[in-house]
């Protein structure tokens, strides 16, 4: 589920075309706060984080990453570009890294993320308030990136399947794949924490 209005979005991205830094402004308010979330939690480093968050904003502003409303709500299309972002991070710093082949041809069935993946810092950490929750951010943190992906937009940002897969540029089924594998891998992981303390959470998403 979106948590902005698409109609309202559409607008104002109108209006900031016509050259109205105000309307720009407004869609920063409303959108930096979820999309910084998503890429500390998914990079693991704040100050990646703030360089796609402000990467994103300003293709948005120069129109660089042409935006076309009939083709999805600007939320989804926001995280689409900077979860691109990231992965292009990724991509250079495993280029940079000497790494195995098996590293560097990941597995689909792979659950936890290689060695190599960047260090989290302290504004991660922030994100989760108690020992628990700790525990959580860890075995998130290890997840590979592509399951890490479909949990965080999911159980952090409350998005459905559709939404996600447009993000990921993937279809329906392998959402729900990742995301049950990611959710198994998780409760695997925190399987000694106290049956109430479950951060996932169940149901289903349309």
């Amino acid at each position: 589920m979106s948590l902005t209005n698409p109609l309202h979005d559409n607008n104002l991205l109108r209006e900031m075309r016509a050259g109205n830094t105000a309307a720009f402004q407004t869609l920063y308010r409303q959108h930096q706060a979820p999309l910084y979330r998503y890429a500390l939690l998914r990079a693991a480093s704040a100050d990646v984080a703030a360089d796609v968050v402000q990467d994103v904003f300003m293709g948005l502003l120069t129109d660089s990453y042409q935006f076309d409303p009939l083709r999805g709500n600007l939320q989804s299309f926001l995280f689409g570009v900077a979860r691109n972002l990231i992965l292009k991070r990724e991509e250079a710093r495993r280029r940079f890294v000497s790494t195995s082949a098996d590293a560097e041809n990941e597995d689909e069935d792979q659950e936890w993320a290689s060695e190599d993946r960047m260090e989290e810092d302290e504004p991660a950490r922030q994100l989760f308030s108690n020992q628990v929750a700790e525990q959580v951010r860890q075995a998130l943190a290890a997840l590979a990136p592509h399951y890490r992906d479909v949990v965080v937009l999911y159980e952090m940002h409350d998005m459905s399947y559709v939404d996600i897969a447009q993000i990921c540029q993937i279809d329906i089924g392998t959402v729900r794949s990742r995301l049950s594998r990611a959710r198994a891998a998780l409760l695997k992981k925190l399987a000694h924490l106290e049956p109430g303390n479950s951060a996932v959470r169940g149901g289903t998403a349309g």
